[in-house]
């Protein structure tokens, strides 16, 4: 395996592409890294909103608590939301139930004339969106507006999903007997979701419960809440009745709110995206009181390069794509590249020249590409990452270190060579901009490297052998999987995973039966002659 290895290293490990952005910043640094960072001016102000939204009205904490939301480009305070405690978010719940027997009987298209109003709010207020996604969650502002036109898609696909959740007639084998079924809104949904795609994983979430007949109580992650707080407005403005949906902020007080969302007899169903090792407590929690329930967990992801790719520039960008989107912050990363030997060494060297591309900074600066990390103990794990691939034998070929000068929460893009199966990046899921090339010789080789997780999320690969594609896509043990693309999200594909990566599939035609439940209805007596 040197002998793939060795010449990489020597032929990109100079002194100025290691660390081309040294800190303190030099004059090159300085081009590449803009250092201003600034906050956004809405055009629609009152979309700013520092409350939490229940039974169709703006509310503080009982207690009066707040707790404080920072940019994480510039560390500074953003505004303050309600530090909810159960007896506040009890409220909310009962406000769900409330609203649950009259919502649960509007008409299919009703709902998705809602849903749809609210799609196009979305739509007008997309800048809006954009910028408090920037400011609380750092993403480079063109990928907050990519983002918020994905969430968006939500609430029309399932608009156009409510009108049609059709039944099944059943031959029966009893004689006499009619077999029907239907399908009917499962109750209260309690809603859990992360920082990473503040707009995204809500609608995704949303759009199919109250397609469905669902109500709502939906826990926004206490980095991100003004993005979901916007979308509430928006869901006030849309004419959604009260109590159908609300939104609850918390941060100290989180644990107990889960706690309380996934015991509670009235929450008939659960849906959370986050960590497998979090999903695994609310999994326990909710076992209590026996609720439906999706997870959609931790991943780990392969990217595997056969050396019949037929177009390398291609993979490269795949895995650029699917890699640092996001800062590496994303559950379907890319976490673990593994290139065959006998592209090992191309593929390597046009790796990073595109990362050397990048630019990192505050999202709302002109031509940035990455900006931070949600927070300083993500930089960490990545450091974490690369040290303890370096104290393998790893090689460090650009990055590999905190850009101190822009602040504690921004971590160079790193490409790392020479790496194997014994170090940590290999088995725990980065969360950060790390990339990690494994070389390996075979097939069987590498599935059975990519297989040898305990989650499965998401998987790639580029090939241009069509057998080995069926072959390695069938083989792979994940829930979705990208051929010849580092991009697999889709509002018309079934999103989720397999193994500790969870269960349930969000988004697609699927996405809504998760929020029903299936009715069978038999009727006797039914062979009775003609009447004379």
């Amino acid at each position: 395996m040197d002998r793939i290895i060795r010449p990489v290293a020597r032929q990109l490990l100079r002194p100025r592409s290691r660390y081309p952005f040294s800190i303190p910043p030099t004059a090159r640094a300085q081009r590449l890294y803009s250092m201003k960072h600034s906050a956004p001016q809405l055009k629609d102000q009152s979309l700013f909103i520092e409350k939490a939204y229940i039974n169709g009205e703006w509310v503080d904490a009982k207690s009066g608590e707040t707790f404080e939301v920072h940019d994480p480009a510039t560390g500074k305070l953003i505004g303050t939301c309600p530090e909810l405690d159960t007896s506040d978010v009890e409220k909310a719940i009962q406000a769900a139930s409330e609203a649950f027997p009259k919502f649960r009987t509007t008409l299919g298209r009703e709902r998705a004339r809602m849903l749809r109003r609210w799609y196009d709010l979305m739509m007008e207020n997309a800048d809006d969106l954009a910028k408090l996604i920037t400011w609380e969650n750092g993403k480079p502002l063109a990928d907050a507006k990519g983002e918020v036109n994905y969430a968006a898609s939500f609430f029309e696909w399932f608009s156009e999903e409510a009108p049609r959740t059709y039944g099944d007639t059943i031959p029966a084998s009893v004689p006499g007997n009619r077999v029907i079924t239907v399908k009917q809104p499962v109750g209260v949904c309690g809603l859990i979701t992360p920082w990473n795609f503040p707009a995204a994983m809500i609608t995704r979430k949303i759009g199919p419960a109250l397609a469905a007949g669902c109500t709502v109580v939906a826990k926004s992650p206490q980095e991100t809440p003004f993005t979901a707080n916007a979308i509430a407005e928006l869901a006030h403005r849309a004419g959604i009745p009260k109590g159908v949906v609300n939104f609850v902020t918390s941060s100290k007080n989180t644990p107990a709110v889960g706690e309380l969302i996934t015991t509670h007899p009235e929450v008939r169903k659960v849906s959370f995206t986050g960590s497998t090792n979090v999903g695994r407590i609310l999994g326990k929690q909710s076992a209590s009181t026996i609720k439906k329930v999706s997870w959609e967990l931790g991943g780990n992801a392969p990217f595997i390069v056969f050396d019949d790719v037929e177009d390398l520039d291609a993979a490269v960008m795949g895995a650029i794509n699917s890699k640092f989107r996001s800062s590496g912050q994303t559950c379907v990363c890319a976490n673990r590249i593994y290139v065959q030997e006998g592209v090992y060494e191309e593929f390597a060297k046009r790796f990073v020249e595109k990362v050397k591309d990048f630019k990192l900074g505050g999202g709302f600066e002109d031509g940035i590409t990455h900006g931070p990390v949600i927070h300083e103990r993500a930089a960490n794990k990545a450091h974490e990452h690369v040290q303890d691939a370096t104290s393998r034998g790893a090689q460090i070929v650009v990055g590999g270190q905190r850009a101190t000068a822009l602040g504690p929460n921004f971590y160079h893009p790193t490409v790392l060579t020479g790496m194997t199966k014994d170090m940590l990046l290999a088995s725990e899921e980065t969360f950060g901009p790390v990339a990690g090339l494994f070389p390996f010789k075979t097939e069987k080789e590498v599935v059975d490297l990519a297989n040898h997780a305990e989650v499965g999320l998401a998987g790639y690969f580029f090939s241009g052998n069509v057998r080995r594609i069926f072959r390695v896509a069938e083989a792979l043990e994940v829930g979705m999987v990208g051929v010849n693309t580092g991009l697999i999200s889709d509002v018309a594909s079934p999103f989720g995973g397999v193994k500790q990566s969870g269960f349930g599939r969000e988004g697609s035609k699927y996405g809504i039966d998760e929020f029903m439940t299936i009715k069978s209805i038999t009727f006797g007596g039914m062979s009775q002659p003609l009447q004379e």
